[in-house]
C-alpha cells in the first residue's frame, strides 16, 4: 500500500539512519523528512520498529507512518513546488498491474 513516512528528529545520527532505512526500503524522498512509496504491512511494521529503536521520545522525536489508498492519493493537492506525483503514481501502477 502507498505509505508516507514523515519524521521530526533532533539528532543527526538517528535522522540519517531513518532516512537511509526509508531509501533502502524503496521509498522516494518527497521533502527532506518526508518519504513516499509502496510498503506492505510487514514493511510498515519494520520501519516502525526500526524507528522506535532510533528516536528519543524525551527529546520530542517522532515518526509518522501513514498508509494511503490509491483513490485518496489521487485526491492529493499540492500547493507550491510539486514532487513528481506522476513518477510515484507510475511506479505504483506498475506494481499493481
Amino acid at each position: 500500500m502507498l505509505t508516507w513516512v514523515l519524521y521530526d528528529i533532533t539528532e543527526d545520527r538517528a535522522r540519517t539512519k531513518i532516512s537511509e532505512k526509508c531509501l533502502n526500503m524503496g521509498l522516494r524522498r518527497v521533502q527532506y523528512s518526508v518519504f513516499l512509496g509502496d510498503l506492505n504491512s510487514n514493511e510498515r511494521d519494520e520501519i516502525r520498529i526500526f524507528s522506535e529503536d532510533q528516536i528519543n521520545e524525551k527529546d520530542g522525536d517522532r515518526v509518522y507512518v501513514f498508509p494511503m489508498c490509491r483513490e485518496d492519493f489521487e485526491k492529493v493537492e499540492i500547493i507550491g513546488q510539486e514532487f513528481d506525483k506522476k513518477l510515484v503514481a507510475d511506479e505504483l501502477t506498475s506494481k499493481f498491474f
